[in-house]
């Protein structure tokens, strides 16, 4: 196997708490021939100088300083200083096992355009939960696989469009940064993940393999109401139509209009229902009996369903699908009663057993 340069990109914002368990276990990996670099993207806490103090301590870790400009500005600033062939995300909450770089880097075949992803854990304060890719294990040759008609607009995605838990040649994301809107606060990784994803070559899926943990903080900014979500929805819209048919035609891929406009159709469904849980369960003043009927009735979501027709399986989902069709006011007042009461139930740690 060629010993080429993997660089593993850390965006770091105030994460004190989390960070060493984060470092020690990029430190630890069995591949050997790594970079690590270190974003500290204006942190106010005591992250900055623990960047600093494993900078100094570990060769491999680069760290840079910039003025706070978001996760996306972060990301970016860490790819235009790494130098290695293969490039991974990891965020500074979250951590990886030893084995995840050398055991990735075993599939890759060292051609230009390759990704290959993991599967990972949700680790929650009290339990944890194993989440894989929809694709089933395997190695996809994406000029021959009909992989591109069913990327976007599924409950379940087929792969993935985290930066994280992959190994992606560097120049599926170093081509891709122009895609990238700096507008985006939420879903921001769609606009270079999906592009990247529609520019490989080959694609591996690996079976089990669950080596990173995604830490679920439930004081997290992803998890606090955002009064700009649904406008953030609607920019999102843009950017994944205007990526998809761009590619499709450079790529010559071959995926139908008609596909195109049916998955990014089916797609913003399930992107308004994230609005539609935003405003039900964050928005602190009853402002939110006004959003969601606004979201439903500016969207005219029961046209878009009858065009677009998604299919809701989760149990959580069915009530946000049913509030999307009819947005009627006692709907939405339970939507608000079962969406607290769950997120409520959900982050109460359970008491320990002396």
């Amino acid at each position: 196997m060629p010993n080429k340069m993997i660089s593993i990109i850390v965006p770091v914002y105030n994460v004190m708490p989390y960070l060493d368990r984060c470092i020690s276990s990029l430190q630890r990996q069995t591949y050997q021939n790594i970079e690590i670099i270190l974003i500290d993207d204006g942190s106010t806490d005591a992250s900055s100088s623990m960047c600093d103090w494993y900078g100094e301590d570990d060769p491999r870790i680069q760290v840079i300083h910039k003025k706070n400009g978001g996760l996306m500005s972060a990301w970016k600033a860490g790819v235009s200083a790494s130098r290695g062939a293969y490039l991974c995300f990891v965020d500074s909450d979250d951590w990886i096992d030893p084995c995840m770089i050398t055991e990735m880097a075993n599939h890759l075949l060292f051609t230009p355009g390759e990704i290959i992803c993991c599967n990972y854990v949700i680790d929650r304060t009290d339990s944890t939960a194993k989440q894989k890719h929809g694709l089933p294990p395997g190695n996809y040759h994406t000029a021959t696989a009909n992989l591109f008609t069913r990327i976007l607009g599924n409950e379940n995605r087929s792969i993935s469009l985290s930066r994280c838990m992959k190994l992606i040649s560097r120049e599926l994301i170093t081509d891709n940064l122009h895609y990238c809107n700096q507008k985006l606060k939420m879903g921001e990784d769609l606009n270079i993940i999906l592009p990247a994803l529609l520019d490989s070559k080959r694609i591996v899926i690996m079976e089990d393999a669950y080596y990173y943990h995604y830490f679920y903080n439930p004081s997290s900014i992803v998890h606090a109401y955002d009064h700009g979500l649904y406008e953030n929805i609607r920019l999102l819209k843009i950017v994944m139509n205007n990526v998809f048919k761009d590619k499709v035609r450079l790529n010559q891929l071959p995926v139908p209009k008609q596909s195109i406009e049916d998955q990014c159709g089916r797609e913003y469904l399930f992107l308004l229902m994230l609005a539609l849980k935003n405003e039900a369960r964050g928005n602190p003043q009853r402002t939110y009996l006004r959003n969601i009927k606004t979201i439903c009735i500016q969207e005219k979501t029961p046209q878009l369903i009858r065009r677009h027709p998604i299919r809701v399986m989760k149990k959580s989902d069915k009530l946000l699908y049913l509030v999307l069709k009819y947005p009627y006011r006692p709907l939405i007042c339970l939507l608000r009663t079962a969406t607290k009461l769950f997120y409520h139930t959900r982050n109460t740690p359970k008491p320990t057993k002396k």
